[in-house]
């Protein structure tokens, strides 16, 4: 393990106004609260940061064109009551399945309601990355998180267990990297990674195959892995 995931990390033009939505919608808290970024802490122990982009450009679900680059799943008792919950709150229904709908965030980032009836709590239970290459970067996050693989077939996978905070992927046709900073290739998501030491951080994610793309910042430090995701390495705060 190089560092234990410390955040998911949505962008938005409106950072007060995505924090209404999931309050609204899963009763996430506030735990931070700046001019550029808002922290949310989910009654499962995940952190949901919300970053300012002034530019942002939302995701056009399904395709590449814009992708969506990650999307988080959560859990309902009631797939109609979630969707309908969703749209009153700001955002639209996109696709429905047999046991998970696809909606989106005002911000317009997908994400997937899936049913667990026997559950009254809308819960998150984890953030899927979108890749050329599913069993590549399964391999990377696992030296990166420190997560055993608990899933996997043709095109999947996911580290972590059940409700630890697992992370999925998938692989999908024709897929387009961010190019981070360029708002017309948007990150869309990123994952805040902890670390004790960045020097230490950055030669280990190096080696595993990351490209860093700033160390301008003395706190944290932000690189590109494999499929060209960014992601940041954070000093505790």
């Amino acid at each position: 393990m190089i560092g234990k995931l410390e955040a998911v990390v949505l962008d938005t033009a409106d950072i007060a106004g995505l924090s209404a939505f999931y309050q609204g919608l899963a009763g996430w808290k506030e735990t931070r609260v700046g001019d550029d970024w808002i922290t949310l802490r989910t009654p499962e122990g995940w952190r949901v940061d919300l970053q300012a982009a002034p530019d942002h450009r939302p995701p056009l679900w399904p395709g590449q064109e814009l992708p969506q680059q990650a999307h988080m799943d959560l859990r309902v008792p009631d797939l109609e009551a979630g969707v309908a919950l969703v749209v009153s709150l700001g955002g639209k229904l996109l696709r429905r399945n047999e046991t998970w709908h696809t909606v989106a965030d005002p911000a317009g980032h997908p994400f997937d309601l899936c049913l667990r009836a026997d559950d009254p709590a809308t819960t998150l239970v984890g953030v899927m990355l979108d890749c050329p290459d599913a069993r590549a970067l399964t391999a990377f996050y696992v030296e990166l998180l420190g997560k055993p693989i608990t899933y996997e077939a043709e095109g999947m996978a996911m580290i972590g267990e059940e409700g630890a905070q697992p992370v999925m992927f998938q692989q999908v046709p024709n897929y387009v990297a961010p190019r981070w900073p360029d708002p017309a290739y948007p990150q869309q998501v990123h994952l805040d990674i902890l670390v004790d030491d960045l020097d230490a951080g950055e030669r280990a994610a190096v080696a595993l195959g990351a490209t860093l793309l700033s160390a301008s910042n003395k706190s944290f430090r932000v690189f590109a892995d494999p499929a060209g995701k960014p992601f940041c390495l954070n000093l505790p705060e």
